[in-house]
């Protein structure tokens, strides 16, 4: 009924995330000297986060279209029709903390994933280039 609010939830808390990494590697490089920089290897940790941030996006949107599909989801108030009667809340709160939990706990592991991959091809890459020089 509801569960799609646990992921967009932690979604909205990523993307503010995001935004702040951002900042600060923006005022980070700023305070750098172009003569004093190294070459960069990896993708910022900022970068990495917005892959969980889209991808709790487009899952939750998707989950989002499958509930106003089905009719859970209506433009009016209380928007929510689970919402409409004591029992029936009662009912969505656990449909959130059970499925919308484990939706966002199983994206957020996918991503872990993806970036230990990607810090390990990091990593190869780096001996690769240390290897060259």
């Amino acid at each position: 009924m509801a569960c799609f609010l646990v992921p967009v939830a932690e979604a909205a808390v990523t993307t503010a995330a995001v935004k702040m990494l951002q900042a600060k590697e923006k005022a980070n490089a700023a305070n750098i000297s172009p003569e004093t920089v190294k070459p960069a290897h990896g993708l910022p940790f900022s970068h990495k986060l917005k892959w969980l941030s889209n991808l709790l996006w487009g899952g939750s949107a998707l989950l989002a279209f499958e509930h106003v599909w089905h009719g859970e989801v209506t433009p009016w108030f209380p928007f929510l029709t689970a919402a409409g009667s004591p029992a029936e809340t009662a009912q969505m709160l656990h449909e959130m903390g059970t499925a919308g939990v484990a939706m966002s706990v199983l994206v957020t592991a996918v991503w872990t994933g993806m970036v230990l991959i990607t810090a390990h091809a990091e990593r190869i890459d780096l001996s690769e280039s240390a290897v060259e020089n």
